[in-house]
């Protein structure tokens, strides 16, 4: 690793500490979001040439302070009022900073009155320390429009009442599930992006991972959290095989094994093993064992599907879910034949959720295939692609149709 890259690695593990000391000592959670960001900047711009501090999180917490106070101090000669802090604690309180500060962000940054999309900008830029910049090329959005999603998010965290406390009851559960599941988010963006050029968006996979590596370093005996660690590395670990030399994807049944990550297998496999053993079964737990029996195959023509159907049968009697209800599909086809696997389709074609969604013409198109009407295959192919933003997948899907000419 360069010099550059670990201090950006330094810098993004101190961010939600950095964060979480400023937002607990003076309030202010959209002022201090910015101070921080200001203080990364200046570390980045220093420390390569500098040398790191004996102690980088003190100096980042000092420069961001000051920053901080700055801030307020502008906003009150602007306001020629008071400054009203809204800290738990009173400004002089000093506490360090702990590891729990992290959790007590990604409860704030997945507010409940934040739609999706702004708990995804919020998380990544609190939580992660990616800049705006970082952020909207990540999403493929303009860095403006980033910027005001960002700003607008802070500002219905304030209005709504936001505190960094972390919740309790069952008001805990809701959020940490919103938590799981803006990471999720994140990291399905980072596996197959929905739009543009390039299949991956490796950093935002990489991201996810660090996130949900840090929520699992605190919760290490939630089963979710454990089952949503072992997905992303099982499913990560075959990023590496997914595209040719030219970016075109490859797809689960025509990669190079050998390519694989088999020490994030292993990972992800002692992982979920170990979570199925000492909690309910829930959806990403499931999730992480269907990866799991994909990725423990040698060959695919040795996948266990009649395993990967029944994990589907569970999955979906506990969450039902319409891509969780096509990827069945494929099983059923698997296991009982392709005329099984469309008749499964035909049920889901009314589901408007999925209609406009390119995966059901693609499965369709794949199963038809199989089935040998090559023509109803071809038409469906030429579907999906009409329906996808993603170039790869597009390309794919059309040179699918090509070959059945």
């Amino acid at each position: 690793m360069t010099a550059p890259e670990r201090v950006e690695d330094l810098l993004r593990g101190n961010a939600p500490q950095v964060l979480g000391a400023l937002v607990r000592r003076y309030g202010h959670f959209d002022l201090a979001e910015d101070a921080v960001q200001e203080a990364l900047l200046e570390a980045a711009r220093q420390w390569p040439e500098r040398g790191t501090p004996d102690n980088p999180r003190g100096w980042l917490i000092r420069v961001a302070s000051r920053r901080l106070t700055d801030a307020l101090r502008a906003e009150e000669a602007r306001r020629r009022r008071e400054q009203r802090t809204v800290a738990l604690e009173p400004p002089g309180t000093t506490r360090a900073p702990s590891q729990d500060d992290t959790l007590t962000l990604l409860f704030l940054c997945c507010h409940p009155q934040l739609s999706a999309a702004s708990q995804i900008a919020l998380t990544l830029r609190a939580v992660g320390g990616l800049s705006t910049a970082e952020i909207a090329r990540a999403l493929l959005v303009p860095e403006t429009t980033m910027g005001q999603r960002i700003s607008r998010a802070k500002r219905t965290v304030k209005a709504a009442g936001g505190r960094f406390v972390q919740p309790a009851g069952a008001e805990r559960g809701a959020r940490l599930a919103a938590v799981l599941q803006v990471l999720y988010l994140v990291f399905n963006e980072g596996y197959t992006a929905t739009s543009g050029a390039a299949l991956q968006r490796v950093e935002l996979g990489t991201e996810a991972i660090r996130l949900t590596r840090t929520v699992h370093a605190l919760l290490p005996d939630d089963g979710e959290v454990t089952g949503l660690l072992a997905l992303m590395l099982l499913v990560h670990a075959r990023r590496a095989a997914r595209t040719d030399d030219e970016g075109n994807l490859v797809p689960l049944a025509d990669q190079d094994r050998r390519r694989w990550d088999h020490g994030m297998i292993e990972e992800g496999v002692a992982l979920v093993s170990s979570a199925l053993t000492r909690a309910r079964p829930g959806p990403y737990q499931l999730q992480a064992a269907i990866a799991a029996v994909h990725d423990e195959a040698d060959r695919t023509q040795d996948t266990d599907w009649p395993q990967i159907l029944a994990l589907y049968d569970v999955l979906l009697r506990i969450r039902p879910d319409p891509v969780a209800e096509l990827n069945r599909a494929v099983a059923v086809a698997m296991v009982h034949g392709p005329a099984a696997g469309l008749a499964v389709l035909r049920e889901l074609e009314g589901d408007p959720r999925l209609t406009v969604h390119h995966r059901l013409h693609a499965v369709r198109a794949h199963l038809l295939e199989r089935a040998g009407d090559l023509s109803g295959a071809r038409d469906a192919y030429h579907l999906a692609a009409g329906h996808t933003l993603s170039v790869p997948e597009k390309r794919y899907l059309q040179l699918r149709a090509a070959r059945l000419r």
